[in-house]
């Protein structure tokens, strides 16, 4: 395995049985990660798994099937996973603590849903100081019921990745890049 730069991490957040169930995409979406999971491996560029945990809702409480990272997922044993209690995977845990171990510049970020926790660390993450890569095609959702109707999920994806796409933040980088344009254990941005 050939070692990479220090600079990006991929993260691949909330790829849970219960957050993905009625999500859009799911089996390409897994692909599409598990692609980038192996991409990172095979460069030896930190991955870090992102897992919600709600004790107030049965489907999201530790230990329960719903909790658990989906089956699909090319997680291996001893892969660094946080627990988050809140959208933000900053929020009350060790995840910048982790990221500035692994002396990471940049982050990738993958998963679920797009427009609560992906959109909420991803920005969150650019407030903490790291450069960053929305994967487009490899982040999902639900259907958003909205007052005046609904939104599909895939407009709900296309919304994020449109907004990030023109997104700007001092002295950060911001790319909205397709799985198969992202180098995630490269520290510079890969042209699709």
């Amino acid at each position: 395995m050939a070692r990479t730069e220090a600079g990006t991490t991929l993260l691949v957040i909330d790829v849970q049985e219960a957050v993905l169930a009625g999500c859009v995409d799911v089996p390409g979406v897994l692909a599409r990660i598990n692609t980038l999971i192996g991409r990172a491996r095979e460069a030896g560029a930190p991955i870090v798994f992102i897992q919600h945990e709600d004790p107030e809702d049965p489907e999201m409480t530790a230990g329960s099937p719903g909790w658990r990272l989906a089956a699909a997922l090319d997680r291996a044993d001893g892969d660094r996973v946080v627990a988050k209690r809140y959208r933000d995977a900053f929020a009350a845990t060790d995840l910048a603590a982790t990221l500035e171990r692994s002396a990471t510049r940049r982050v990738v970020i993958t998963g679920a849903q797009s427009d609560f926790c992906v959109q909420t660390t991803a920005l969150s993450a650019l407030l903490h100081g790291y450069d960053l890569t929305l994967v487009s095609d490899a982040h999902t959702t639900l259907p958003a019921r909205l007052p005046g109707g609904e939104l599909s999920a895939a407009a709900v994806i296309e919304l994020v990745n449109a907004r990030f796409g023109t997104l700007r933040h001092p002295g950060r980088t911001v790319a909205v890049l397709p799985a198969a344009g992202v180098a995630p254990w490269s520290s510079v941005r890969d042209d699709p």
